[in-house]
């Protein structure tokens, strides 16, 4: 059986026609609509609300560190006066001794006999003076009668003075040898702490000997030697007070020593020495800073940074939020009396706690960009946000 599918009516070929027609203009509006343009669109959006802050002179302090070494007030190099084995080490590395007490000995037994010859010398120049000074005494009557020659005499006194002289030279080799066997019992020059102790019992120590024994140091108190270039010096001998440099040594403020592990060591110091000259090799110029050191922290061979500090009156300052840094320069964004931002490179001369100290670049009263600088560029226009400088600078 054949089924015949059936026509459409008048009513639903109208809809269908609508339908089509619908759809015709819908996609014609689409078509001819045209894109938005961003300009516009960003010409309309309003500008961004970015803090600003006016920039102000105020007093400031700088630290400047330089790298030092640290060396106690006294070190005094032990070293043999006598050559021989030792026998004895009365003290150990690290330990504190005080000036007199033992340290070391050295085996005495050659200056020992050294000591018994000479004495045995002495014995027999003795001896030999007192036969000289009989013979003396008993020629000279018999020159006086003129029972012998005067000659004979003279050469009575000239072998008495002989004698006489070999007991001299005889004492002298006792005393020798006494210093000799003095020699042998090494004691502390000083108060101070011992160092390293190379050598053990049984090495052959002696005057020749490169290395010493060990290196006693006076570290009640200590020296702190360190460096400064010659840019540095000028500026420091700029702003130091007095006319020679004794005087600016004189006047400057006590100064502290970073220690190596970050912290700050307890007790202040003062600079009291200035080289007289620049090292040609290193273009430097050396100074010697004192420091207390009652608890005996430092020892010598530490190291440590000077830290330098200089006052500024009048100093114009920039919080380093405020900054950014592209390559080798530190830029700021200034705001131009049109609300629109400029990019400007700065001369830093060093820091403030959180604040650059500004050489070059800026002037007090001109307002910069606090923050938010992430996504700034030159010339945007923006809606001033002002801080307050008083109260911004005292948070750094």
């Amino acid at each position: 059986m054949l089924f015949s599918k059936p026509n459409p009516t008048p009513l639903q070929l109208r809809s269908v026609f609508l339908l089509a027609a619908t759809l015709f203009l819908f996609s014609g509006c689409g078509s001819s609509d045209k894109p938005a343009d961003p300009a516009a669109a960003q010409a309309a959006a309003p500008p961004p609300v970015i803090p600003v802050l006016a920039v102000a002179e105020k007093e400031a302090t700088t630290y400047t560190d330089y790298t030092g070494a640290i060396e106690g007030k006294v070190n005094v190099d032990i070293r043999p006066q006598v050559d021989g084995y030792l026998d004895k080490i009365f003290v150990d590395e690290g330990a504190t001794v005080k000036a007199g007490q033992a340290l070391f000995k050295i085996n005495d037994r050659v200056y020992q006999e050294q000591l018994n010859t000479a004495l045995a010398a002495r014995q027999s120049a003795e001896a030999g003076l007192k036969t000289a000074e009989i013979e003396v005494a008993k020629i000279t009557p018999l020159v006086q009668n003129k029972v012998v020659s005067e000659v004979q005499l003279k050469t009575a006194q000239a072998a008495y003075n002989q004698a006489k002289a070999a007991v001299a030279q005889a004492q002298s080799s006792i005393a020798s040898a006494k210093i000799n066997i003095g020699f042998s019992l090494i004691k502390a020059p000083i108060n101070g702490t011992i160092g390293r102790i190379p050598k053990r019992i049984g090495n052959l120590v002696g005057k020749a000997d490169t290395e010493p024994m060990t290196t006693l140091s006076d570290t009640r108190e200590v020296y702190v030697y360190f460096s400064m270039s010659e840019p540095d010096f000028l500026r420091f001998n700029a702003s130091a007070k007095g006319g020679s440099s004794a005087q600016k040594l004189q006047q400057l403020p006590q100064v502290s020593l970073i220690l190596a592990d970050g912290t700050t060591y307890r007790h202040k110091g003062r600079i009291q020495l200035m080289d007289g000259k620049f090292d040609k090799n290193t273009g430097s110029i050396s100074f010697r800073a004192i420091f207390p050191n009652p608890e005996a922290l430092l020892r010598s061979g530490n190291t440590g940074n000077i830290r330098l500090q200089q006052d500024h009156q009048k100093a114009l300052l920039v919080p380093m939020a405020a900054t950014m840094d592209i390559q080798d320069k530190t830029f700021v964004y200034v705001l131009k009396a049109d609300q629109k931002l400029a990019r400007r490179a700065i001369v830093t001369a060093g820091k403030s706690g959180n604040n650059y100290l500004v050489k070059a670049g800026l002037k007090a009263g001109e307002k910069i960009v606090y923050s938010g600088l992430d996504g700034l560029a030159e010339d945007t226009k923006i809606k001033a946000q002002s801080l307050n400088a008083d109260s911004v600078y005292r948070a750094q």
